[in-house]
């Protein structure tokens, strides 16, 4: 198996493992373990598949990028991660949707939550767009198209999980929110506003943090740095 191929198979067990783990087995798998015994085994088999695709990423070989990437490109990108690391730190406070919540009804649609129900989901997403954007080699785009596909798909079948588990309080969440950002604020379900600093400060930290590592880690300024550096 060459080392594309190789990669294509360890993403494609990292995306399918968290799907199957996370719907269809769940149910089972508590019963029979335990909530506990199920998240240590969802972590060790999400940590695994995600060392198995990073251990696969440079054996694949560096093709010719798909497209030429300018300032442009890198400018409309670093935009993008900003938003994205806000919605990435905003979600980690307040989430009907981590594991364990149970305020799905009485939540309140404020903050990264009027922009989308999934905002962890959708900064996930995005830096996958954002990847694909500036780096369009063969591999980059098999790991990017992965992390996309397993963040909005899991997020539509979150929305199941958790209607079912839930009826009531995430009927009313579902309500409130969008799965689609900035949807319920069109309609008028949700008004912008409410970012904590949190969100803001800690987004800003994480944007300038994530993209200057990237030089040290990746030899190749991004962000912001990309002009300063």
């Amino acid at each position: 198996m060459d080392g594309s191929m190789l990669l294509v198979a360890s993403a494609s067990a990292f995306v399918a493992s968290h799907v199957i783990l996370s719907h269809p087995l769940r149910r089972p798998l508590v019963a029979a373990i335990g909530e506990k015994g199920f998240l240590a085994l969802y972590s060790v088999v999400a940590f695994a598949t995600l060392g198995a695709m990073a251990w696969a990423y440079p054996k694949a070989p560096v093709t010719a990028p798909l497209w030429n990437v300018g300032d442009g490109l890198w400018a409309l990108a670093t935009i993008l991660m900003l938003p994205a690391s806000v919605m990435l730190l905003g979600s980690l406070v307040r989430n009907p949707a981590m594991p364990g919540a149970s305020n799905a009804a009485s939540a309140q649609a404020r903050g990264v939550y009027a922009i989308t129900r999934h905002p962890m989901m959708w900064a996930f997403a995005i830096w996958g767009l954002v990847h694909i954007l500036v780096y369009p080699v063969t591999r980059n785009l098999i790991v990017a198209v992965a992390i996309i596909v397993l963040a909005l798909a899991g997020a539509a079948l979150q929305d199941r999980k958790k209607a079912a588990l839930d009826p009531q309080g995430w009927t009313a969440w579902e309500g409130r929110t969008s799965y689609w950002p900035f949807v319920a604020i069109a309609k008028g379900r949700a008004r912008f506003g409410g970012l904590g600093m949190h969100a803001l400060g800690g987004g800003l930290l994480v944007w300038l943090l994530a993209t200057w590592a990237h030089i040290p880690l990746a030899g190749r300024a991004a962000g912001i740095w990309r002009w300063l550096a």
